[in-house]
């Protein structure tokens, strides 16, 4: 325990955490959720998901503060006099994860340059071809990993070594009409990756792009019991009504068994503290006691040499857990429910948008939240099937996503947000033209509504 206490000293940051101020927060549950509600806020302040719960005593603000470090604060690569942060890389995307989640919203896909932004991040994998080495290997991954470039493409790589690829988009241009003569334009991307630095893909890769998502209420989600997400599960849609929602069951390396996916774009991370995990060692190449080992392949000869750090874990267990109760314990924004939400709501609900993004749930501390999620997997048709299985999530599946948060992002990124999971749609009435499959009905129903119905709804959306 010394050992590790001693790890916190950096240059940086002034506070320290005592033993006893750990067990403190230890003993008082690390992932706690403020039971008197003092986390919603429906203030459009730009750093409302920068700011902690009320409340917290000075052991558990202590820890928020330190996760919030080394959430915010740059990664550097090893060898280097700043041992409390060095290990980044070989390769890697950003080198803080503030850089994917500006003012922990939604990343972006553009830049100020008007380039690919490193929230949006290429995955490569490759089909499974039932072997006995691909079948062992999903028993426990989500995927097989393309054999030279892994299962991320890195677009940066400490010095010395180099990148694997860059992000190359190109957009088509689809017309689409309304039933009123109404005609909207919808922008289908084409993948690809240029300057490839370790030679060609394999022939079978599947590749798809993700961009990061909004962080808003994550610890009220992880605070949903998984009793009542399971509830919303009609796999063989008896009901039916043409949803047929179904859980993803996941392999989590902290539990070593398999259990509800709940986070990440396919629902292929089990918890907060899975997630962070995961988003450390594959955009910044910072090693955990969940992922001990680099991303480097065995034909990346340069990144398997590069230089290592002096301890042998990047990010150790006390980092980690400040870094997921940091994630647990900020604000969360949540819409005001007037008289235009709730007349916004009512075409939502008619139309059948609520089936899946679930307007209403209560936490198992008691408190009552809107996430606009079921947290489970739905299909929604070959025009947004990227072909990549994770898990129980099939090419054609995807976690519904939360909506709540969005209607920050125009006040962190002074741009409104580009929607689904890589970025495609530039506004709500694309994403919504976009949903097929088991919302094929439910996308209908929308462009059969009377315009001035589908304006309210849109700025329905542009306020959850």
């Amino acid at each position: 325990m010394l050992q590790t206490l001693k790890k916190l000293n950096f240059n940086s940051l002034t506070t320290i955490i005592s033993i006893k101020s750990l067990a403190v927060i230890l003993t008082a549950g690390l992932f706690g959720v403020n039971c008197e509600a003092k986390e919603l806020s429906y203030s459009k302040d730009k750093s409302l998901l920068l700011k902690p719960l009320k409340g917290m005593s000075d052991e558990q603000y202590d820890m928020f503060i330190l996760g919030r470090s080394f959430f915010t604060i740059p990664w550097v690569e090893a060898p280097s006099a700043t041992t409390a942060r060095d290990g980044l890389g070989p390769l890697f995307n950003a080198n803080t994860c503030a850089s994917c989640h500006p003012g922990n919203g939604r990343g972006n896909l553009y830049n100020s340059k008007g380039q690919f932004s490193r929230s949006l991040i290429p995955k490569v994998s490759i089909k499974n071809n039932g072997s006995k080495e691909h079948q062992e290997t999903l028993r426990t991954n989500a995927l097989i990993q393309e054999p030279t470039y892994g299962g991320q493409i890195s677009i940066n790589a400490n010095h010395g070594i180099k990148f694997e690829a860059k992000a190359d988009i190109r957009f088509e241009e689809i017309k689409v009409e309304f039933p009123d003569g109404e005609i909207d334009t919808l922008l289908k991307p084409i993948y690809a990756l240029k300057d490839l630095q370790y030679g060609e893909l394999h022939k079978d890769t599947i590749m798809t792009f993700r961009i990061a998502p909004s962080l808003n209420g994550l610890g009220l989600i992880e605070d949903i019991s998984n009793e009542d997400i399971l509830k919303n599960a009609d796999e063989f849609d008896k009901n039916k009504d043409g949803i047929s929602g179904r859980a993803n069951y996941v392999y989590s390396p902290i539990t070593k068994k398999m259990e509800l996916g709940k986070y990440s774009w396919k629902a292929s991370t089990t918890s907060i503290k899975h997630q962070v995990a995961d988003a450390a060692i594959n955009d910044m190449g910072l090693t955990t006691s969940i992922f001990p080992n680099d991303t480097c392949t065995d034909k990346q000869v340069e990144c398997k040499k590069a230089p290592k750090p002096r301890d042998p874990i990047d990010i150790t267990d006390l980092r980690l857990e400040a870094m997921t109760f940091y994630i647990n314990n900020k604000k969360t924004y949540s819409a005001k429910k007037d008289k235009n939400y709730k007349e916004g709501l009512k075409i939502f609900k008619s139309i059948g948008c609520a089936k899946c993004h679930i307007d209403s749930f209560t936490t198992k501390s008691g408190i009552q939240i809107s996430p606009f999620t079921d947290m489970l997997l739905h299909d929604m048709g070959e025009a947004l099937a990227d072909g990549r299985s994770e898990f129980k999530a099939n090419a054609k599946e995807w976690r519904t996503a939360p909506l709540w948060g969005l209607a920050l992002h125009k006040k962190i990124n002074k741009k409104e947000p580009r929607l689904l999971h890589d970025g495609r749609a530039r506004d709500f009435q694309e994403a919504i033209l976009w949903h097929g499959g088991e919302a094929k009905k439910i996308k209908e129903n929308y462009m059969n509504l009377k315009k001035e119905e589908r304006e309210k709804l849109l700025k329905f959306l542009k306020e959850v």
